[in-house]
């Protein structure tokens, strides 16, 4: 689905991303793993539209989408989400999914004046369909909260949702376990698998807990000093010589013989 070539981005003489290749699957769920500075969330951001690259290319089904800004890879399916939430405090949780889909029709002033019946229809459809998503994460019950007072797992879920508010194909995750309790980690982790499973869409998401990523990834991905180290599942992650010395410590390898 996602082919990035030659990925490169510089800050000056910073080469963040440094000739990054890598295929992301249709239907897969791909962990992107590696040190602080390697280059992850910066490839996320060229991938994205958020960065242009320096050089390099980013295809998604076949058609090259290098450089597109995110309001266009929006609507092909292409979604990211953030480690520090994005989400609309002062409104509700429904609100905040119903403001998802673009082009509705109360966007307009002329439909605003004389297309008052079709706008009611659409907020009905939307209202109906945010409640859908907010059951589907199992936070219906805070469906007219304030979304600025959620906890941080909470903001997670909810952005998750957002996703499913529109036709997405391919969603990028930045640290959607980060500041997350366990017990809201695991309902993250089973609303990613549902979504995979039930409703066809690819992830690729960067995650430092290796637990979670060992739970829901293949294959796993690894960067390093801007490029890609290694790919492999989670088991050959864990014994890839490279790996443990750029990224994964001694200590694991010692810890694995040991049980």
């Amino acid at each position: 689905m996602i082919r990035v070539e030659n990925l490169h981005r510089h800050f000056g003489g910073f080469r963040a991303v440094d000739g990054a290749s890598l295929t992301i699957d249709k239907g897969s769920i791909t962990g992107l793993i590696g040190p602080n500075g390697a280059g992850k969330t910066t490839l996320f951001n060229v991938i994205a539209g958020v960065l242009e690259p320096t050089s390099g290319h980013v295809f998604m089904d076949g058609e090259d989408i290098t450089g597109m800004p995110p309001h266009v890879l929006f609507h092909k399916g292409l979604l990211r989400t953030f480690q520090i939430a994005h989400e609309f405090s002062s409104m509700t949780c429904r609100e905040n999914l119903m403001m998802v889909p673009g082009d509705q029709s109360g966007e307009t002033l002329w439909n605003a004046w004389f297309g008052r019946g079709r706008i009611a229809q659409e907020e009905a459809a939307l209202l109906k369909q945010a409640d859908e998503v907010l059951d589907f994460l199992t936070i219906s019950h805070l469906k007219d909260e304030k979304a600025g007072n959620l906890s941080g797992g909470q903001k997670k879920l909810l952005e998750l949702g957002r996703t499913m508010m529109v036709d997405a194909k391919i969603v990028f995750l930045d640290e959607v376990g980060a500041g997350v309790n366990r017990t809201l980690l695991n309902t993250i982790g089973d609303a990613i698998q549902r979504l995979n499973v039930e409703r066809g869409y690819t992830f690729c998401m960067i995650e430092h807990d290796m637990d979670f990523i060992g739970r829901l990834c293949d294959p796993v991905i690894v960067m390093a000093e801007g490029h890609v180290l290694a790919e492999g599942s989670i088991a050959e992650i864990k014994a890839n010589e490279a790996v443990i010395e750029a990224y994964l410590g001694t200590g694991l390898k010692n810890k694995e013989a040991v049980s």
